[in-house]
């Protein structure tokens, strides 16, 4: 293939190889022997004529069924002088069964005009078995010449037509598109723009489909521009549009894209109001004659230029000033699908479906069918059908009304507030009549009311002609208000909009304004929904307020809750709610009903103008609340219902417990969550048989949602038990009962004695060096007893402090016993005595004779005792000995006898209970094992295992037996089709595949001629067999019986084995055959298996 391209300059060169140019008509015409085809040539500057021609399909069927090529004859014939001349005399031979064109070329045309026929010389065919139409495809006319299309891109390409087929090709270009003009401060591949435009312009790529508007409008050979002067076009106008193009939005995919773009070519000459309707179809906006320029209106939120009230507007003889219209049903679209142009769907069209779920729940699926003009982004596709929707469900209202000649404020595709009493229900728009500066008061023409919550604004015209929202600070009199800031150039008469919280602003946008013949002006405006674009562009959502206090719609009902309590034994329920808006004149109805289902009956109901509401005296039950809301015309709105009950509580769904240091932690779980419902917690160290004894057998701990035990108390090890029950106004439920234990990490708990032992002043006394400077000043407080005889030495230390007292006292003794035996002790006491109880630490060593022989002893009285290795700042405890209980890290024993053995973790991962009950989470044993019964779960035996007794398996991999058996492809008469079976193993040893005999047959049959001679003809069926594609069997039969069947070795970690088998039937002359086949089995067993022998 050769391509040349031309990039569309000026002065470009003609492109290589294409010295000629043609243009082809198409015909498509069917050539017969009986009715030649002909056609006249008018162009009078062609040089030569190419006609394409050829056949549908070209073969030729015997009556065996084989195909066989053919041929077809053609004359191309040139009227000359009134005779026909034969030109060209092809010959198309061949087989092909799809359709073939070949080509040729005639010069030395005669003069113009003339008549060009093709004749076909091969007889029509009559019958099926040959297949030669011939067909007259087109002619093209053919000017010799170099031309170089100035200004335009060219692209030419020459091909092999064998490549082809013969068959025209096809070809698609993905085209960047025009340089056109831009902004000169614009940044078309950032999309970004700088400082202030000054109105120039520059070339650049744009996709911005407002610049793509301004080249159309403006460009003088393809555009509008010799009808649109440059000057026409508001520029302005398409620059902030263009700027709101190029925002980045949500594309739907997590990522953001520009809001809108521009990607088209236009191929058709169409109308321009239409062109035009596209362009700006693609960006939101409308095209606008304001009188001097074409200017564009695009649909994005934007300041109010003026409010209207009802002073300003002409009233008919009706007494009406605003007339509102509304939408039709039909015109509220819930759903649309939009087609647009997909890169991802090789450039063809894709459909975008767009729905509003609500939207169609509430006025059905009503659906848009919609072109995207230039979209290639689905985001953009999606957005445009959404924004379709949402115009058509939010801005439903058009409003009509008259100004006189002073009262225009605005033009077309403006953004104007309607101010109207009458719709809103309340004053809400009028006249200054008179301004208080110092005290920033305002007298109004009329009385307003405002609410008593929230800041409601006005609107005022300052001096330059622009509206100004200001807070109202006061209300002093019906007619007079207090603003906050008094704006620049108010005026007395100046008009006034008043802006409640509870009211939505009313926002329309100006579409026409037309001049009557009274000098008055008509408007015509539709409404506008600034969040709008939110919602589209961004998913915002929101719940939009009325513009009136005279609504038909009741609003909804939310925040729906019921608080339950008890008064002189009766029960309450206090019910709350809210709505979404304010609307005047509002009720709410309460249903109240016990029961579900067919059981309920109706407790009672109320109508009521608040938001809450007492129900009294209310029995025990279950019980379902319906809130709705009704206006003053008896429409009801949308319901609201909760449940509660009046019930003792349900019991806990569970308790769970989770261990600390000395600790252990309770929390209740229950199965629906009812935040009335409080929990009491019982505790006892013993487990309580019956649940009747738990209050006067366990202590009571508190009631909560959680409680925790701690102290010396919770031993690890020891089992502890928590009795709960769930309590609330109404009663308690039955008791929980769950036991459990304190950590036994002893890891942790002698991190926790560090932590302990080392706040002390023991602790620190110990750990620090000794000053003696400090003796002296001690002496005066100090008072030492020493009683020196022979045998003892008692020094005493003691001081008192209010209620406390603390005494060390050092006893060194040696004396004789009753046996005339010495004994030496050594005793060091330490006590302290508060509040009248006495605390002692004390250590002792001696020795004395016991039973006649010397014993050697070392008491120590504490409540913890710790041993501490200060080497290298170590604060860590070697052990801990704490209520009756000895905290190690590292212990190493010779030999240990212990009734029970417990390791740590909850539960613990090894356990020996006195009653040789071992529980262990992982062992390795090396030794044998003999057990007697038991389970085992996930084990694997990587060496022999002989089982004497009997085996029972549910399921078994490895050396087994399976099989698959498949029928092969058949119609009511004979089998025709394929069969694959692949076959895989990981299994380490080699496999045998056995196939069992496969029985196929064709079939003899009788045949009588025209002479009633008998003859006999054959239906053969076919078998091919391969193994990973290459062939091991291969057989055709008749009327005998072919049989295949084999026994294949699969070798282990050779990948999967597939075997094909394919049958297929003929018959003699193409006759429907008669053939069958048996259904295939595979079986796949272990090559060797042992134990068995076969002879």
């Amino acid at each position: 293939m050769t391509a040349v391209w031309r990039a569309g300059e000026q002065e470009q060169t003609p492109p290589e190889g294409f010295e000629s140019s043609g243009a082809e008509t198409a015909l498509g015409v069917e050539v017969t022997k009986a009715k030649p085809v002909t056609r006249t040539i008018t162009s009078a500057n062609i040089d030569r004529l190419r006609v394409t021609f050829g056949v549908q399909s070209l073969v030729e069927t015997t009556s065996k069924g084989d195909r066989n090529p053919t041929s077809v004859r053609l004359l191309i014939q040139l009227e000359r002088g009134g005779k026909w001349m034969t030109e060209k005399d092809v010959t198309i031979n061949g087989k092909t069964t799809s359709q073939y064109l070949a080509s040729v070329i005639l010069e030395n045309l005669p003069p113009r005009p003339f008549n060009i026929r093709m004749v076909r010389e091969t007889a029509d065919s009559t019958t099926d078995q040959l297949q030669n139409k011939t067909l007259w495809s087109s002619y093209t006319e053919i000017i010799d010449v170099k031309q170089c299309y100035p200004n335009t891109a060219i692209v030419g390409l020459q091909v092999d037509a064998e490549q082809f087929g013969g068959q025209q090709m096809t070809v698609n270009y993905h085209i960047r598109g025009r340089i056109i003009q831009v902004p000169s401060n614009y940044d078309p591949e950032k999309r970004t723009y700088s400082g202030i435009w000054d109105g120039s312009l520059k070339p650049a790529y744009s996709n911005n489909p407002a610049w793509c508007l301004w080249d159309m409008l403006t460009h003088p050979r393809y555009g509008m521009g010799k009808r649109l002067g440059a000057a026409d076009v508001d520029k302005w106008a398409l620059y902030a549009i263009g700027q709101y193009c190029d925002q980045r939005v949500p594309d739907g995919f997590g990522g953001t894209e520009p809001r809108m773009t521009f990607n088209a070519y236009l191929s058709q000459q169409r109308k321009a109001w239409d062109v035009l309707s596209d362009f700006c179809s693609a960006m939101r906006c409308m095209p606008v004659w304001n009188g001097q320029t074409l200017t564009f209106v695009q649909d994005r939120p934007s300041d109010v230029v003026w409010p209207y009230t009802n002073c300003d507007v002409v009233v008919d003889d009706n007494g009406v000033g605003f007339r509102y219209s509304f939408s039709a049903l039909k015109d509220r679209h819930t759903a649309v699908e939009v087609n647009y142009t997909d890169p991802q769907n090789g450039w063809q069209t894709s459909t975008e479906l767009v729905e509003d779920p609500e939207a169609i729940l509430r006025y059905g699926r009503n659906l848009l069918k919609m072109d995207a003009f230039g979209c290639t982004s689905r985001g953009q596709a999606h957005r445009a059908g959404l924004w379709v929707i949402k115009t058509e469900l939010l801005e439903t209202q058009t409003v009509d009304f008259t100004l006189g000649s002073q009262g225009l404020r605005h033009t077309p595709g403006d953004i104007i507030e309607i101010c109207d009493n009458d719709y809103a229900g309340t004053m809400t728009g009028g006249r200054v009549l008179s301004i208080d500066a110092a005290s920033r008061t305002l007298t109004l023409d009329r009385e307003v009311t405002l609410p008593e919550t929230g800041t409601p604004t006005v609107n005022l015209i300052n001096g330059s002609g622009k509206p100004v929202s200001v807070a109202i600070t006061a209300h002093p009199a019906p007619d007079r208000i207090q603003v906050s800031t008094l704006p620049d150039g108010v005026e007395t008469y100046g008009v006034w909009g008043l802006s409640l919280p509870s009211l939505r602003r009313r926002l329309f946008r100006c579409v026409s304004i037309r001049e009557n013949t009274d000098g008055t002006f008509a408007i015509t405006a539709v409404q506008h929904v600034p969040e709008k674009e939110a919602i589209v562009d961004n998913g915002a959502r929101f719940e939009p307020q009325s513009g009136t206090l005279n609504s038909v719609i009741p609003p909804a009902v939310q925040h729906l809750t019921v608080e339950v309590s008890a008064a002189d034994s009766q029960y309450l329920a206090l019910a709350k709610w809210d709505t979404p808006r304010v609307v005047k004149g509002v009720h709410f109805s309460l249903r109240l009903t016990s029961g579900s289902g067919e059981s309920s009956r109706l407790v009672t109901t109320a109508i009521t103008a608040d938001t809450e509401h007492r129900f009294s005296g209310l029995p025990l039950g279950e019980y379902t609340l319906t809130v709705r809301a009704i206006n003053s015309y008896g429409q009801q709105g949308e319901p609201a219902t909760t449940t509660f009950r009046i019930n003792a509580p349900a019991a806990p769904a569970g308790v769970e417990l989770t261990p600390g240091y000395f600790q252990i932690t309770a929390v209740p779980k229950l199965t629906i969550y009812d935040p009335t419902v409080q929990f009491e917690f019982w505790f006892s160290e013993a487990k309580i048989a019956d649940a009747a004894q738990v209050e006067t057998s366990a202590r009571y701990l508190g009631t909560g949602s959680q409680w925790s035990v701690s102290g010396p108390h919770i031993k690890p090890g020891k089992d502890f038990w928590f009795y709960v029950r769930s309590v609330n106004l109404v009663g308690k439920s039955a008791f929980v009962e769950a036991s459990g234990r304190a950590s036994n990490d002893a890891a942790g708990y002698l991190e926790l004695f560090r932590e302990k032992i080392g706040k002390t002043h023991l602790a620190e006394a110990l750990w620090a060096e000794i000053d003696n400077s400090q003796l002296k000043d001690e002496m005066a407080e100090m008072q030492t007893t020493i009683t020196e005889t022979r045998n003892e030495i008692t020094q005493t230390v003691s001081k008192t402090l209010e209620d406390q007292s603390a005494t060390i006292q050092q006893i060194q003794r040696v004396q004789k016993d009753t046996n005339d035996d010495l004994a030496a002790l050594y005793m060091l006491k330490v006590q302290k005595t508060k509040d009248g109880i006495p605390y002692v630490a004390g250590i002792g060593a001696g020795i004395e004779d016991t039973d006649g022989q010397p014993l050697s002893n070392i008491l120590l009285l504490a409540d913890r005792i710790a041993m501490i290795n200060p080497e290298s700042g170590n604060s860590t405890p070697l052990f801990v000995a704490q209520g009756n209980q000895l905290f190690m890290n590292d212990v190493f024993l010779k030999r240990l006898f212990a009734v029970s053995i417990t390791s740590s973790g909850n539960p613990p991962a090894f356990s020996l209970t006195p009653d040789g009950r071992l529980t262990a989470k992982n062992a390795d044993i090396s030794g044998s094992v003999n057990a007697n019964s038991g389970t085992l779960n996930n084990v694997t035996i990587n060496e022999n295992c002989q089982i004497k007794g009997k085996l029972s398996a549910n399921q078994i991999e490895g050396d087994i037996v399976k099989t698959v058996s498949k029928s092969f492809p058949r119609t009511s008469t004979y089998a025709s089709g394929t069969i694959t079976v692949r076959i895989s193993d990981d299994q380490k040893f080699d496999r045998q595949v056995m196939i069992p005999p496969v029985l196929f047959r064709g079939g003899k049959h009788e045949n009588f001629n025209s002479n009633n001679q008998q003859s006999y003809w054959y239906s053969t069926c076919r078998l091919r067999v391969t193994r990973n594609g290459q062939e091991i069997f291969k057989q055709s039969t008749t009327d005998a019986q072919g049989v295949f069947s084999s026994v294949i070795d699969m070798p282990a970690g050779q990948g999967t084995l597939t075997l094909t088998f394919t049958v297929s039937s003929s018959g003699a002359n193409n006759w429907t055959p008669t053939t069958s086949i048996s259904d295939l089995l595979v079986v796949v067993m272990k090559k060797s298996t042992a134990g068995i022998s076969i002879s």
